[in-house]
């Protein structure tokens, strides 16, 4: 994958503070923005958390490039979004840019519903950050 990232810390601030707003103080735990290759771009969490965030970034970069090829071969395009429901933690993938994921892990007080539009709000507006 030949892909380089320019962001100044300006811009990164910017992304910081989107995603606080949006999904931190939602009541999401963790948020990490993350290239296809798994690099980590931003990791924000509520305090209260102990992920492997590295670890999750790869299998995350991993995970949304299988799924990619399944839907190659069922002829869609791609799957922009990915979402996996565990007991008590669940895990909702965003394409942000072509070369960039958003990862969001969430408990159960947090609606799926209203994430995904959180989700959407965030990424637009990072999204305008590239523009």
């Amino acid at each position: 994958m030949d892909f380089t990232l320019d962001l100044d810390k300006h811009q990164l601030e910017k992304i910081e503070k989107i995603l606080d707003e949006e999904l931190i103080d939602l009541g999401v735990s963790n948020v990490i923005l993350l290239d296809l290759a798994g690099n980590v771009i931003v990791n924000l969490d509520n305090g209260n958390t102990q992920h492997d965030v590295y670890s999750l970034a790869a299998l995350a970069a991993g995970n949304f490039g299988a799924v990619s090829a399944m839907a190659n071969l069922i002829g869609e395009q791609e799957f922009s979004l990915l979402f996996h429901k565990g007991e008590t933690d669940s895990i909702h993938f965003s394409k942000v840019t072509d070369d960039l994921l958003l990862l969001s892990i969430f408990g159960k007080e947090v609606s799926l519903g209203f994430l995904r539009l959180k989700v959407s709000e965030a990424v637009r507006k990072i999204e305008s950050l590239f523009g």
